[in-house]
């Protein structure tokens, strides 16, 4: 080696390696708090349907079976927006897909407020979840590869109890502005917020540095400019980020039930579908059932945001956990927990007062544990693929939430007692714990490092 491809050698650092010996900067906290006020802002729309839906029922005449093409149209969205934007940002980048996301779901959202029936309504909240679906998988993705791996999980489950406190602010804030100024002032906020948001974006988001390094090499002035901003300002002139892994010779899409991913894929997949399908079920239809149970509007809406409250409780508590212990294991017995707190919700749903500390718990155990389960997604995959990983576990989820939505509404038509149902809602929630008991223990190995 000549002594010029020696000095190029000694110059090259890998990126994750650079991250990983630092402390967070003040580069890295930026991102990380704008990935939170995006999962915040998709989480107000998430619960939208839900806040809405009786104040709806009510204007249009509608039964509650009507009411379902609402929430099930803005899941379609979601799966589809899961699905489409995460190989995008594996090609593109994570940046310009995240601007993107915002940008649809703020636009569609607020479009809705032009929709008089439930028809308009529906493609409207297919168009918002399209961006709604896109947002949170690159947040996490972003996010993973901007912190240190020895605080990954605790950082991804932070950021993303941004997507269950924007959950609860909407619970609290749909119990104020509804009563007042009525449902389409809702649909104004959570149209008009993202849309402020995504100036900010525009602004400040930088794009990840393992993805320049690994996609785009031949932008060194970009990665020297973000890794003088990460370290604070102290890099050495000269220096040139590598990413050391070798870039996939297929698709991202296919890799993901390749060896040796496959296993971890599968179940992955399955606890992803059978957790999202209690999480969208229990949040689209809790505020309907305590109504009907003789509760008021505001008493349905208030409960249903402690449901949001317990998520960013449990999202916080599991994540430091899964740093310090065997993630999976930890994910299992919060699956296990969630599954006795709803079938005590199913007891104790006629009394509000009773019944609200369990569902608490509940949205601690199963809230909680999906902001978990998509920290251990991120750390499932490669660079390459890691948007594709976690994105598509999302969209395989949205299956599960489409379901859970679906199943809602014919189980509340059925004529079953409340405590059989909320008895069969939590089954799911024991296969996701077998699902995360079955998982592999250890990470996906990382892609062979290439030659220097």
């Amino acid at each position: 080696m000549t002594r010029s491809h020696q000095a190029d050698a000694a110059r090259q650092t890998d990126v994750q390696s650079f991250i990983d010996e630092r402390p967070v900067s003040r580069c890295q906290t930026l991102v990380i708090v704008l990935c939170f006020l995006t999962v915040a802002i998709d989480g107000i729309d998430i619960g939208l349907a839900a806040y809405i839906a009786p104040s709806v029922r009510a204007e249009w005449g509608l039964t509650v079976t009507q009411l379902a093409p609402i929430f099930l149209s803005g899941l379609v969205g979601m799966m589809s927006g899961s699905l489409i934007f995460g190989p995008l940002a594996d090609r593109y980048g994570r940046r310009p897909v995240m601007l993107a996301s915002v940008a649809c779901f703020g636009v569609a959202t607020l479009a809705s407020l032009f929709a008089t029936n439930v028809a308009e309504l529906s493609a409207l909240r297919v168009l918002a979840g399209v961006g709604i679906g896109g947002a949170t998988p690159t947040a996490v993705t972003l996010t993973a590869e901007f912190v240190p791996a020895r605080q990954r999980l605790t950082l991804i489950t932070v950021m993303l109890c941004g997507n269950s406190l924007g959950s609860a602010f909407g619970g609290v804030m749909a119990s104020q502005v509804i009563p007042r100024f009525g449902w389409h002032a809702m649909l104004a906020i959570g149209g008009g917020v993202p849309l402020l948001l995504l100036a900010v974006l525009w602004l400040l988001l930088p794009e990840s540095m393992r993805y320049l390094a690994l996609r785009r090499p031949e932008r060194e002035s970009a990665l020297f400019t973000l890794g003088k901003r990460v370290a604070g300002g102290t890099l050495k002139a000269g220096t040139r980020f590598v990413a050391l892994e070798a870039q996939p010779g297929r698709a991202a899409v296919s890799q993901l039930l390749a060896q040796p991913y496959r296993r971890g894929t599968l179940l992955l997949w399955a606890t992803f579908f059978m957790g999202l399908s209690v999480l969208f079920l229990m949040a689209s239809w809790l505020p309907t059932i305590i109504t009907h149970s003789g509760g008021s509007m505001q008493a349905a809406a208030l409960t249903t945001s402690l449901w949001s409250v317990g998520g960013t409780t449990g999202g916080l508590l599991i994540g430091r956990i899964m740093d310090g212990s065997q993630p999976n294991r930890v994910l299992g017995i919060a699956y296990l927990c969630a599954c006795v707190a709803i079938c005590i919700v199913g007891q104790a749903y006629a009394t509000p007062l009773v019944a609200a500390p369990f569902v608490f718990v509940a949205g601690m155990c199963i809230s909680g544990t999906q902001v978990g389960v998509n920290g251990l997604a991120a750390m499932l995959y490669p660079t390459a693929m890691r948007a594709t990983g976690v994105a598509w576990a999302t969209g395989i989820g949205r299956f599960g939430s489409m379901l859970g939505s679906a199943v809602g509404g014919y189980l509340l038509s059925s004529g079953l007692g409340y405590g059989v149902l909320f008895s069969i809602v939590a089954l799911p929630a024991v296969v996701a714990a077998a699902c995360m008991f079955a998982m592999p223990r250890r990470e996906a190995p990382p892609a062979p490092a290439p030659a220097i």
